[in-house]
């Protein structure tokens, strides 16, 4: 979301130039298609619950309309002082190791997407969400929710306060276990650019048994999913810095889930 197509459509005018910049001879201009063999298939076997939930017909590609790739538009107003920070939503500080996870929200050619909403969500230091579909038997703890978002800058930039999630067993075998991770969820300039992806940690050892790490085929393409330990946005005594780039569509594409 530029801030020339939020301005514009405040009125008539504004929108037929939209429309115009957005169209070539009455034909409306697309987004680039993803690179398909960067994101996972539909069907991972090793992934249990995928069994049952992949499509079993071939896709049907849908041409965009000027709605996908006009809107919608967020604005700061709905965001909360607190809403970037985990850390600082109740009365008490949650446990666990606090970090900073920043980076650039990027579209397929590498420019920044400014002012595009950034949600996240995840467990807690015990690794239990705070959901009542999850009960396994670790604490919750009642100073984190495990929510989150924020606006990109002009710069692409984003920031959340948070505390480092823990592993947590989950059914889709004997003894198995997620990665520590965090859900992000981008909308880029338009509804038609969401990318729902997991950011995974460095130097995991339990990727080898992560059927949805795995599910992405070329391990360079897994690596996108990795942030990087910054050392420089690490404040001393404070909180471990990580840095993580997404890019939302192209063949440098951060993997992501449908």
């Amino acid at each position: 979301m530029t801030a020339g197509p939020q301005e514009s459509e405040n009125d008539e005018g504004g929108r037929a130039t939209v429309a115009s910049e957005l169209t070539r001879n009455g034909q409306v201009i697309g987004y680039r298609r993803d690179d398909l063999e960067i994101n996972p298939p539909y069907l991972y076997p090793d992934y249990l619950s995928t069994r049952t939930r992949a499509p079993d017909r071939p896709l049907v590609p849908m041409p965009h309309t000027l709605s996908e790739v006009t809107g919608p538009v967020y604005g700061h107003e709905r965001l909360g002082e607190l809403d970037h920070d985990l850390t600082r939503q109740h009365e008490g500080e949650p446990i666990g190791e606090r970090i900073i996870v920043h980076g650039r929200l990027l579209d397929g050619d590498g420019r920044p997407v400014r002012n595009s909403l950034i949600e996240i969500w995840q467990a807690n230091a015990s690794g239990r969400y705070r959901h009542h579909g999850d009960q396994h038997p670790a604490p919750l703890d009642p100073n984190f929710s495990g929510g989150g978002r924020c606006m990109t800058d002009d710069e692409g930039r984003y920031e959340f306060i948070t505390i480092k999630p823990g592993a947590y067993p989950w059914k889709n075998g004997p003894n198995a276990w997620r990665s520590r991770h965090i859900h992000f969820s981008l909308f880029g300039p338009a509804f038609a650019t969401r990318l729902v992806t997991q950011m995974f940690f460095p130097g995991d050892p339990l990727f080898f048994q992560d059927p949805i790490f795995n599910s992405v085929r070329d391990p360079k393409d897994r690596e996108r999913m990795i942030c990087r330990y910054d050392h420089d946005r690490t404040v001393p005594e404070w909180a471990l810095g990580f840095e993580y780039d997404i890019v939302l569509r192209g063949r440098e594409a951060t993997p992501m889930e449908d």
